[in-house]
């Protein structure tokens, strides 16, 4: 396996890691509104939820971009 095969797979686990752990995020988000019975825990919730999709989505984009290989 060459350096760049090396780093391509390492770039990827970090990508697949960061993805669980938004819906590891999202998971907690949706237990805590689930489990509440206050209105502030359920708002820290959604928060919590909200916050853990737009790491889903914006994050591994991001970091795709930033490691986007230059055209030869």
């Amino acid at each position: 396996m060459t350096d760049a095969d090396k780093v391509a797979q390492r770039r990827w686990s970090v990508l697949v890691v960061v993805r669980m752990a938004g819906v590891a995020g999202a998971l907690l988000g949706l237990i805590l509104i689930a489990r509440a019975h206050d209105w502030a825990p359920k708002i820290l919730g959604t928060a919590i939820v909200l916050s853990a999709m737009a790491m889903i989505a914006i994050v591994p984009r991001s970091l795709a971009h930033r490691w986007r290989s230059t055209p030869e």
